[in-house]
Formats: C-alpha cells, sequence, structure tokens
C-alpha cells in the first residue's frame, strides 16, 4: 500500500488522524502530515478509512503491485 496527501488543498479536519493516528498528524498549522506513505498491513484499513473520511480528498490509497508492497 502507498499513501500520498496533497497538503495544499487540506482543511485542517482532522479526520485524518482520528481515523488513522499511526499514518497521519497535524502540524502546528493543523495541516496533514504524512507519518508512514507505506504502513504495514495492519494500519491498511485505517488509511482507507482516513481516505474516504477527508472532507477535501486529499488523501491518495493505492495498492503497489501484486504483492501488496
Amino acid at each position: 500500500m502507498k499513501v500520498a496527501i496533497d497538503r495544499r488543498r487540506c482543511l485542517s479536519s482532522g479526520y485524518c488522524v482520528m481515523e488513522a493516528p499511526a499514518v497521519f498528524t497535524q502540524d502546528e498549522e493543523g495541516l496533514v502530515v504524512l507519518l508512514d506513505a507505506n504502513p504495514p498491513p495492519d494500519q491498511h484499513a485505517a488509511a482507507r478509512t482516513a481516505e474516504i473520511a477527508c472532507p477535501a480528498a486529499v488523501i491518495t490509497v493505492s495498492e503497489e503491485g501484486s504483492n501488496g508492497a
């Protein structure tokens, strides 16, 4: 799994951090910060939930390769 963000569009809602605190945090201005672009399998569901929950759609989650890397 690969996670990417577009901080320029972030609305500082914090849903990403609420859904996946091991993958995302917020800076002092409230903008999303990606902690782990390749989260371990136990964080995949949380990262996908954060992608869906983000009101500005700044999170992109994709699967890489056929081995789930």
